[in-house]
């Protein structure tokens, strides 16, 4: 049950960001788009690596090997979420400096403003 509510918010996170990104032409609400489309993606994966009634991966006598297929929580989706979140920030934190130095050279944050700027 919880599997499916926190799967469905993260679908829905991933469909606000995309749906910031792509309609508006502030450039803060473009990096808030991103972060909630990444947040989303962060949501599903972990979902997705989720067993109900699951345990850590420990093997010892407590948990025979033949249930430890079926009980055990898949770490891989934890750890990748744990990496793609500290990238995220990294990105972010260039996106929004990027955008610092934006706004003092052109003294704006519309993106249609800058398409001048276009090689």
């Amino acid at each position: 049950m919880i599997s499916n509510i926190v799967l469905t918010t993260g679908l829905l996170l991933i469909l606000i960001g995309l749906w910031g990104v792509l309609t508006h032409r502030n450039i803060l609400r473009v990096i808030i788009g991103f972060s909630l489309f990444g947040t989303g993606t962060h949501i599903v994966i972990v979902a997705i690596g989720y067993v109900t009634n699951g345990t850590a991966p420990i093997l010892d006598r407590t948990l025979p090997m033949s249930e430890a297929i079926s009980r055990v929580v898949d770490p891989i989706p934890s750890a990748l979420v744990v990496t793609a979140i500290v990238i995220g920030m990294a990105v972010t934190a260039v996106m929004l400096a990027y955008t610092i130095r934006l706004y003092d050279s052109k003294k704006t944050l519309s993106i249609d403003a800058l398409m001048e700027s276009k090689w």
